[in-house]
């Protein structure tokens, strides 16, 4: 997953401060995460004509990034007391993960998920 992000920098700080991925190269508007199984990297919006041929357009594109972490409960502490706005959750879903769901600096969401049991009541807290 590239999210395509308007402020660089910020998005670089706020995905290895806040969120707690390992940084692993920045160069010519792209940054790249040391991410295991996927490749989650980050792309300055100004620099989409070079790559797509046109300019990023209001209220698009978007997306979600969702990381599974061992403990949803005290990720959403710890990137709370980061400063990163709380959406919601932690719920536990009934497809067998406990979710919490934040705002990233360019208004992107970005879910924690927690693996659970399948069949949970749903409620959370």
């Amino acid at each position: 997953m590239i999210l395509y992000v308007s402020d660089l920098r910020r998005s670089i700080e706020w995905y290895r401060d806040v969120i707690g991925l390992p940084f692993r190269f920045e160069g010519d508007g792209y940054a790249e995460f040391a991410t295991e199984g996927c490749k989650f990297a980050l792309y300055h919006r100004d620099k989409l004509p070079e790559l797509l041929g046109r300019a990023a357009i209001a209220g698009g594109p978007g997306g979600e990034a969702a990381f599974v972490v061992d403990d949803v409960d005290a990720e959403m502490e710890r990137v709370r007391a980061a400063g990163a706005e709380i959406l919601s959750g932690p719920v536990d879903r009934p497809w067998g993960h406990r979710t919490v769901h934040v705002l990233d600096p360019d208004g992107f969401v970005v879910e924690l998920a927690q693996e659970i049991s399948r069949g949970g009541d749903g409620g959370g807290t």
